[in-house]
């Protein structure tokens, strides 16, 4: 299961009313989006070779295509309970800063296109989500997305991918 996302007209969120499109994906019964423009395709879960010393939640790395991949599960990551690796596991890889890095998640459900209108703030209220790494919540009627800054979040300090 492997196949490249292509996107031809998706905007950044500038608060004019601009449309935005986000991967939605699962991680522990909740929903996630992040910036569509930053998946570079979606692959099902495959073993990964361990590198020694690496934080828990960097399974190891994978060879796609030539490119040493690290991957990141999410739901180690974040406190979300027990990762388990089933059919429905999926990574996502996204290209961030020039660099390529894999994201586990318990799978992945569509595109969604929200306004500026339909994102609101994230409540101010302790998670295991570092409130810095939230874009906010979008509303799609009784649907709501986490909204999460992938670039942010990559290129934090306490996950040492990207400099």
């Amino acid at each position: 299961m492997s196949y490249t996302t292509q996107t031809q007209t998706s905007t950044h969120a500038s608060g004019n009313g601009e449309a935005n499109e986000f991967l939605a994906f699962t991680l522990g019964g909740e929903e996630y989006g992040i910036n569509i423009l930053r998946v570079q395709e979606i692959r099902g879960y495959e073993p990964v070779t361990r590198i020694a010393n690496a934080p828990d939640f960097i399974k190891g790395v994978v060879n796609l295509r030539g490119t040493i991949v690290p991957i990141v599960d999410m739901r180690i990551k974040l406190s979300l309970g027990a990762a388990t690796y089933d059919q429905l596991t999926v990574v996502i890889i996204l290209n961030i800063a020039g660099r390529v890095v894999g994201m586990v998640v318990d799978s992945v459900s569509d595109v969604t296109t929200l306004s500026t209108e339909q994102v609101k703030p994230a409540p101010d209220i302790s998670t295991s989500f570092d409130s810095d790494f939230l874009i906010g919540l979008g509303t799609l009627g009784e649907r709501m997305l986490i909204l999460v800054d992938i670039d942010k979040l990559m290129s934090s300090s306490e996950m040492g991918l990207i400099e």
